[in-house]
């Protein structure tokens, strides 16, 4: 395909390693002899491109002014779905649009429903290639911004354990994920938290407190100063007792339909609350510790912390921005060799662009149990009766590739 002018968008939530991917795209598209534009503010800018005076042209000049290390994108977001554009013509204005500023194809960074929207735009005759983006790690491939996310929640739990530790609270961190708990996991491992909460997993609170209680009263007893703390994880994406997605019903919905979630972290506390409240053996703890005050002080303190978009921001990580750039720049051949509706899956260094159909990439894919299995072999609660771990064991044959 003779590929002379690259759109580039990015779509649906920022993260870390978006720049990168723009970047990737730019110096690529400069070294096939092709230009590379951005399309500001994801597929809001692409139905109203035809609007548009001019667009900006990474160029060396640039594309150097983007810092590719650094979380959110320089293109803009939004969350559009484009078959839900009140016009019977919108498909047409957005060929009107890339026809007006000389655009042969697009490559679009984001998440399962800017996926989705990219299937939609290849069938309607518009060349896309799909650099995988999102810091849930729900989709079949890697992600740019599921590695930046988790180490910011790493470093979140290991900064809040020192507040906590002064005050001898028990501390509830709600992190992004919707309905997969890869970041919450991931995270909470990575961050030593003693309880993970994972939408994957219908939380059993009896065993949840049965873990707080002993973890946490233990470490504060053995402590020579009385102190200690217990660190729980709980993804945004939990299900309530009633077996559905725990959310503020003020929320309201995304522009893809999707409810959105909030009030785990509160959840949590409050189920951890009530139990501990009806449970006469606390009190006697906080009398052996020394902390009991009769009507003021009688129990120790539960609090949740929701970082909320502080995940999303701050530095990119290593990973991201190097798989960040290598999607870019693999996006760029595709399109120049004709390939179109696919998704980046890994660049490897016997100089193999590994892709898959777009629409296969973004079937929501979930933690797997066998996995969660080790690590409550390991001692972390997972709201749930430790499952037992038992692998097989199998020689690698294969010649190994890197872990993207």
């Amino acid at each position: 395909m003779n590929i002379k002018r690259i759109g580039v968008i990015t779509s649906g939530g920022d993260c870390g390693g978006l720049n990168a991917v723009i970047k990737g795209v730019a110096r690529m598209a400069m070294a096939i002899g092709a230009e590379a534009v951005v399309i500001p503010n994801g597929y809001a800018g692409l139905y109203n491109l035809v609007d548009m005076d001019s667009l900006v042209l990474l160029d060396r000049v640039r594309t150097d002014r983007i810092h590719g290390n650094v979380a959110g994108s320089e293109a803009g977001h939004s969350r559009v779905k484009v078959k839900k554009i009140k016009n019977d013509q919108k498909y047409e204005r957005i060929k009107e649009g890339l026809a007006k500023h000389r655009i042969d194809a697009l490559v679009i960074s984001g998440g399962d429903d800017t996926g989705s929207v990219i299937v939609d735009l290849v069938a309607q005759g518009i060349p896309c290639v799909h650099a995988p983006k999102t810091m849930d790690l729900d989709l079949q491939t890697y992600s740019v911004g599921g590695d930046s996310a988790i180490n910011r929640i790493t470093q979140f739990v290991s900064d809040l354990k020192t507040t906590a530790l002064s005050h001898n609270r028990i501390m509830i961190l709600e992190v992004f994920g919707r309905y997969a708990g890869h970041t919450a996991f991931r995270g909470g491992v990575a961050a030593e938290a003693d309880c993970i909460l994972i939408p994957e997993i219908d939380v059993n609170f009896d065993i949840v407190y049965d873990h707080v209680k002993r973890i946490y009263c233990s470490r504060v007893e053995q402590s020579d100063v009385r102190a200690g703390t217990y660190f729980i994880v709980a993804s945004e994406g939990l299900k309530s007792s009633q077996g559905e997605h725990i959310t503020d019903d003020s929320a309201g919905t995304d522009a893809f339909g999707h409810k959105k979630l909030a009030g785990s972290g509160k959840y949590v506390r409050g189920e951890l609350e009530k139990r501990m409240n009806k449970d006469p053996e606390m009190k006697e703890f906080m009398k052996r510790i020394g902390s009991f005050v009769p009507g003021v002080y009688e129990l120790p303190e539960i609090r949740e912390v929701v970082p909320g978009h502080l995940v999303r921001s701050g530095l990119t990580s290593a990973l991201d921005a190097n798989f960040g750039k290598e999607a870019g720049a693999a996006a760029v051949k595709l399109l120049a060799s004709g390939i179109s509706g696919v998704t980046i899956v890994n660049v490897d260094g016997a100089g193999n662009i590994r892709y898959i159909p777009t629409a296969a990439a973004i079937k929501q894919r979930h933690v797997e149990l066998g996995l969660v299995a080790l690590y409550e072999n390991l001692g972390i609660c997972f709201g749930r009766a430790p499952g037992n771990y038992a692998p097989t064991f199998e020689e690698e044959r294969r010649k190994i590739s890197r872990p993207l």
